[in-house]
């Protein structure tokens, strides 16, 4: 079993966390303007039609896990694996990864961890999350300025969405694309078509996400109550 020798303590891999609570929506965005955004990690975005790829919001609250309690704000895309080309669309879809483009935190342990184990792109910020409300609510701000408030309301149960597949996520660090195998296990699972308000604020990560196209409707958001997840050793590609 590898391990990890991070700020004196030791991380074996995979690292564990046992319970979270997630609240994700995704977005059509423009194709065009995705592929630029992610351009420097060598990756290309997977378009679910000509033209549209997928951006993913997500804020979760680690509760339990080998780096401690934390919460977390992501930004992502859909990706094609390193190397496919040819024709997109619902074959995208079956085969993407995702890309973590920003992942802001509010520890400075899971910052190093996470930097160190995977080039996860994580930086401090200040991450509000109110999770015991009708709506799921996120307000993240980085050096004192706004970036975004959103809201989402849970949908109607998803009970056969317990296991899901495991899914390759991508980092890009000091000039290194990295996969890193990642699993999921969920419970109270939901999910709704639309289903976010969304407020942009006036940071540059704002600005690069109306730059996007972010429409004003999500295509569905997602909420599981109780997760756990597996996150395995990066491998370069």
């Amino acid at each position: 079993m590898a391990t990890h020798l991070i700020q004196g303590r030791t991380v074996a891999m995979p690292v564990r966390v046992r319970d979270a609570e997630v609240c994700s929506a995704f977005y059509a965005v423009r194709a065009d303007a995705a592929r630029a955004v992610i351009a420097y990690s060598g990756l290309d975005v997977a378009e679910i039609v000509p033209g549209k790829a997928v951006c993913v919001l997500l804020f979760v609250d680690y509760r339990d896990g080998d780096l401690d309690p934390y919460h977390e704000f992501g930004m992502a895309f859909l990706v094609r694996p390193p190397g496919v080309s040819g024709p997109g669309g619902l074959r995208d879809l079956r085969r993407a990864g995702v890309f973590v483009h920003w992942l802001p935190v509010d520890q400075p342990f899971t910052l190093e961890a996470g930097r160190t184990l995977w080039g996860f792109p994580k930086e401090l910020a200040d991450i509000e999350l109110r999770l015991g409300t009708p709506y799921k609510r996120c307000v993240l701000r980085r050096d004192g300025r706004l970036v975004l408030d959103i809201l989402i309301k849970p949908g109607v149960p998803a009970p056969g969405a317990t296991v899901m597949a495991p899914l390759d996520a991508y980092t890009h660090r000091d000039g290194i694309t990295r996969r890193v195998p990642w699993s999921v296990r969920a419970r109270g699972a939901r999910i709704r078509p639309s289903g976010a308000l969304i407020r942009l604020g006036n940071h540059p990560i704002a600005k690069e996400l109306s730059e996007l196209g972010l429409p004003r409707r999500a295509m569905f958001t997602s909420t599981i109550s109780r997760a756990a997840m597996s996150f395995g050793e990066a491998v370069e590609v």
